[in-house]
């Protein structure tokens, strides 16, 4: 039977080996995988919302321009 080029060539022996047919643990799937991004997502928002926080001001007067200073001064704001 003809074999697969991917298993035939030194290198590409190498990559498949360690990306292709890595074995994984039965538990791990598509679901699992997409809650870790989903996770990851979420440490990320939480993370920028608390530094976003740093700059904004709650009190009546000074509200609207603690947003203009975050959309205007503040790097990724």
């Amino acid at each position: 039977m003809h074999k697969p080029i991917r298993k035939v060539h030194p290198v590409l022996k190498v990559v498949n080996g360690s990306l292709v047919d890595l074995p994984t643990p039965v538990n791990l799937s598509v679901w699992w995988n997409f809650g870790s991004l989903l996770g990851l997502c979420l440490v990320v928002q939480i993370a920028t919302g608390l530094f976003l926080s740093m700059h904004y001001s709650a009190h009546v007067e000074l509200a609207f321009s603690s947003v203009v200073h975050i959309s205007r001064d503040v790097n990724y704001g």
